[in-house]
């Protein structure tokens, strides 16, 4: 199947997105995992020089005082930057925006489902009460008098 990769990615997003714990020690290990490579990719750097750049440009502030020089530094630059401007920045804010803008009123799905089966209750009421009656149930489109009484 060719979507299997990016339906396990979507899952893997919305996991990261719905903890804020997760969504720290996911921008942590990015940033470690780019400090190494950074080290490896550009060898006069100094491993604290590797986390200042990691961290500078994930924030995509880029002061430019440390850029990569060899073409996979360059590339690896260019891989983070994108990842935090087109994931991780975006389910940050996607996650503070879910939080502030939750209806504490809304119902619960079960809170819905027994309205549901009240309303389907009353509904029959009323349809039976109305047969007796001979009234035309509302939403019924047949004049009154084509309902038979006790049919």
């Amino acid at each position: 199947m060719l979507l299997a990769p990016f339906r396990a990615i979507y899952r893997g997003l919305v996991w990261l997105a719905n903890s804020p714990r997760t969504l720290i020690l996911s921008y942590a290990l990015l940033i470690a995992v780019s400090s190494v490579l950074y080290r490896i990719f550009e060898p006069d750097a100094t491993f604290g020089d590797a986390i200042w750049w990691a961290v500078v440009t994930a924030s995509t502030v880029g002061y430019g005082d440390i850029s990569p020089e060899t073409f996979p530094g360059r590339l690896m630059a260019a891989l983070l930057i994108s990842v935090m401007v087109l994931v991780v920045v975006p389910l940050i804010t996607a996650h503070f925006a879910s939080k502030l803008i939750v209806d504490t009123d809304a119902f619960r799905h079960e809170e819905q489902e027994e309205l549901k089966n009240n309303l389907r209750q009353v509904r029959r009421l009323l349809e039976a009460l109305a047969e007796r009656e001979g009234i035309t149930p509302p939403g019924d489109s047949r004049p009154a008098s084509e309902h038979v009484p006790g049919s």
